[in-house]
């Protein structure tokens, strides 16, 4: 196991060295219902990033941490605003509201070209990256894994006891933390099922950002091998029956290869895929299903 994650660590490009991190806390104010901090966060020694963190009003902590992961939905403006306020294609109210009131302290980043992290087109991001060496999906999980450092120094947090979440390009982003970062104890990805191989074969690439192409990435593993890396902790995997974003043959596939290595694991539970009404949107059945899967596990 280890000299495979070795392998798929070595296709997401030069990684920056771990640096101490440091943090500076811009603003502390009162939300509906939660406690709001905005931090700027030096993770990659390359550019600062800025972080939002929500805690419960109540209680005095250590507190389960749920990461948020922010969609992309073409909007390079938006960013961790998602977070506080949701996109449209997501339910109401705010995971930060959402999240807080179950007791969970939630924290989101821009992630590269996103918000206060914009400037720069995505298509320039991935030339330059690459040019370096880099690989922008590889840069995207190392800041959120870098986040995922600092919020275990804090105080505040149970390191202990931490999920995932996220939507679209978030969902993609939750389920990849979770298989290179066995701090995750629960995964939850909303339409970010996508399985590589048969995305090419339904001609579904072009409906898809540069972002989160690996090269190299398909000689090594599929789909169902990254994901099966967090086998057999807890997770759930929500989709749209009409999301072309995901296709549905993808979807069924990697749901009979993950039951079959639960199963295998012995935790048949512990893998809960969700194939709902609608398209590429959380619907109010989705969010009713992993409000109950996070209460049971987190």
């Amino acid at each position: 196991m280890g000299v495979e994650k070795d392998l798929l660590l070595s296709l997401l490009g030069d990684l920056p060295p771990a640096t101490p991190i440091s943090a500076e806390v811009l603003r502390q104010e009162e939300q509906d219902g939660y406690r709001l901090e905005s931090v700027l966060l030096d993770l990659n020694g390359l550019e600062r990033v800025p972080a939002s963190i929500a805690f419960p009003l109540t209680g005095e902590g250590p507190y389960p941490l749920v990461v948020f992961n922010h969609s992309h939905g073409g909007d390079y403006a938006n960013g961790r605003n998602e977070l506080i306020r949701s996109s449209p294609y997501l339910q109401q109210p705010s995971f930060a509201s959402v999240l807080t009131g179950m007791g969970y302290a939630v924290c989101c980043i821009d992630m590269w070209g996103f918000n206060e992290r914009g400037g720069k087109a995505e298509s320039e991001l991935v030339k330059e990256m690459l040019w370096h060496g880099r690989v922008m999906w590889g840069m995207m999980l190392y800041d959120n894994r870098r986040l995922l450092d600092y919020m275990c120094t804090r105080p505040e947090i149970d390191a202990a006891r931490i999920a995932t979440i996220g939507m679209s390009m978030g969902g993609l982003m939750a389920w990849w933390l979770g298989a290179l970062d066995e701090r995750i104890g629960v995964v939850i990805d909303i339409c970010g099922q996508v399985d590589a191989h048969t995305l090419i074969a339904k001609r579904g690439l072009d409906h898809h950002g540069f972002y989160s192409y690996v090269p190299g990435l398909l000689k090594h593993f599929t789909t169902l091998d990254i994901q099966k890396r967090i086998v057999p902790r807890p997770r759930m995997s929500l989709t749209g029956r009409n999301d072309r974003l995901c296709p549905i043959e993808g979807v069924e596939h990697l749901a009979e290869g993950l039951s079959a290595a639960y199963r295998a694991a012995g935790k048949p539970e512990h893998w809960q895929p969700v194939i709902a009404s609608g398209g590429h949107m959380e619907t109010l059945e989705m969010r009713v299903a992993w409000q109950r899967f996070l209460a049971s596990h987190l």
